[in-house]
């Protein structure tokens, strides 16, 4: 396998992850509040030929002296964008849209090693039995929402109208005429480049992210107290992925045009080494 070869492989396997992330988006183009991810390369490192051994020859040359090789581009990051999606009214008292960019809610998960804290911007809400006259606010997906103190939000009693203020404060009005007040938690997003999607419309931090060095106060503002006043929350309304069909589209077929490039120069150089070797 010669160098051009490898670079064109070291290339494919990049690309391939990049139409994976674009596939992706386009999936997910009807999943409320979705955040797109983009992909950003970087060249691998080169390997640097010095064939001229006088400088002074290349007095009035406009590149760098040498000859660069390379050995391909590696994906360097697939960053979250946290751009505001569409918003749909839909006039359901636990649909909630975020009008402000970079802020998640915080929901509890279960895993192997016990319950996670994750985030997600999908704001349609749900009630599900926990005990008698009880009843815990879940995401679509039965993930208990938290509130600002990090503890499921839990009803007791009969509900009989909801209203939920744009700083993210739920008032359950039960059917007693009693009010009951939770503060949702919400998180505004500092560095989005840091968060992993754990499925479901879930994100969380990477699984290595004790090893990064990074304060986590970095990444999320915490919204509670005086903060809570730059939470934007709209009841009522659902927000729509920030994907754009036409954008991943045009992406996609630049990607498939660059991954039959690099095909195609595999192809030319294994013809060319049968000539070589054809010869006598």
């Amino acid at each position: 396998m010669n160098r051009t070869m490898i670079t064109a492989t070291n290339t494919l396997t990049q690309l391939q992850k990049q139409m994976d992330m674009i596939s992706n988006n386009m999936a997910n183009i009807d999943t409320n509040g979705f955040k797109r991810r983009e992909a950003t390369f970087t060249e691998l490192l080169y390997q640097q030929f010095n064939n001229q051994p006088n400088v002074n020859d290349e007095a009035n040359r406009l590149t760098p002296n040498g000859i660069r090789q390379g050995t391909g581009a590696k994906l360097a990051q697939a960053q979250l964008v946290m751009a505001q999606g569409s918003i749909k009214q839909t006039d359901r008292p636990l649909d909630t849209s975020f009008i402000q960019e970079g802020q998640l809610y915080k929901v509890v998960v279960q895993s192997e090693n016990g319950n996670d804290i994750l985030y997600t911007r999908d704001g349609a809400f749900h009630l599900s039995p926990l005990g008698e006259n009880e009843l815990l606010l879940v995401t679509g997906d039965g993930n208990p929402i938290l509130d600002e103190n990090d503890n499921p939000i839990v009803i007791n009693g009969e509900p009989k109208d909801y209203s939920i203020s744009e700083n993210g404060q739920l008032t359950v009005t039960m059917s007693d005429g009693e009010n009951q007040v939770y503060n949702l938690g919400v998180v505004q997003v500092n560095k989005p480049q840091f968060l992993e999607q754990k499925g479901n419309n879930l994100y969380g931090l990477p699984a290595n992210f004790e090893g990064l060095n990074v304060p986590i106060e970095d990444i999320f503002t915490e919204l509670v107290g005086p903060l809570r006043d730059q939470i934007g929350i709209r009841q009522g309304a659902l927000e729509q992925s920030n994907v754009d069909m036409s954008k991943e589209m045009t992406e996609l077929i630049n990607v498939q045009r660059s991954y039959q490039f690099q095909s195609r120069s595999i192809t030319i150089a294994d013809q060319m080494m049968g000539l070589v070797n054809g010869i006598r």
